[in-house]
């Protein structure tokens, strides 16, 4: 595993079109007692739509900071992001909150779906915040369930699933809003191995279907079947050669 030039991590090596995805000059800290912390130091990354990237690095590197930034769940200390032509950086709570319902997918590692409800009622959540009739949401949630091959678990609990279930309901879930850019926090990181190859092999198939992907992983081999592999290193992102 070897880093190359960073002048890759806008991805001039595809030749798709304007970036869904860009930020530029990010920072962030935070203030620990008399100590202040810097995660990130001018973290600059353009994404194509349809292009799925994979950020390495280990615990404590600022992954988590980088992907919350970029899901609008937590603000940089400075920097830009624009998202689909539309910048999102100094929106307010409100404004961010409908960026993040229509724009941004999350797929967790810890799948954080409703216990007690059944995967339709999980996968049609996002869709309450639409104003969209009741029956709508069930049709688009049950498609999003067939899309991930879960057609027959509708109405089957998180107690009552594999956690390779629960992992592809997360994902419909994700995918219900049809967004504009999927976020995958070690999406197989909670997986045994089996599980989390189905799961990778369906992850393999959303680029294909136009689906922008931003992964975190520790995972290397899972990182290697990305379109490009990045490391944050010291607060900056690299681009890496996995082989």
């Amino acid at each position: 595993m070897s880093i190359s030039s960073s002048s890759l991590i806008t991805g001039e090596s595809s030749n798709r079109s304007d970036p869904i995805v860009s930020i530029s000059g990010i920072t962030k800290s935070y203030q620990t007692g008399p100590i202040r912390l810097e995660v990130l130091k001018g973290v600059d990354l353009e994404v194509a739509s349809g292009e799925w990237v994979a950020i390495l690095g280990p615990s404590g590197s600022g992954k988590s900071t980088l992907l919350n930034i970029l899901g609008l769940l937590d603000r940089p200390d400075s920097g830009s992001y624009i998202i689909n032509g539309t910048s999102v950086t100094d929106l307010n709570d409100n404004q961010r909150a409908q960026a993040r319902n229509r724009d941004i997918g999350f797929i967790f590692q810890r799948f954080n779906l409703l216990p007690r409800v059944s995967a339709l009622h999980n996968v049609e959540t996002p869709l309450i915040y639409r104003s969209m009739s009741r029956s709508e949401r069930h049709e688009r949630a049950a498609a999003a369930l067939d899309a991930v091959g879960l057609s027959d678990r509708v109405t089957h609990d998180p107690s009552e699933l594999s956690g390779g279930q629960i992992q592809r309901v997360a994902i419909a879930r994700a995918l219900v809003t049809n967004p504009t850019l999927l976020l995958a926090d070690e999406p197989t990181g909670n997986l045994d191995a089996k599980s989390g190859r189905e799961v990778m092999e369906l992850f393999k198939t959303l680029p294909q279907e136009g689906r922008t992907i931003i992964m975190i992983t520790h995972d290397s081999d899972i990182a290697a079947l990305a379109h490009r592999q990045l490391k944050l290193n010291d607060g900056r992102l690299e681009r890496l050669d996995i082989g």
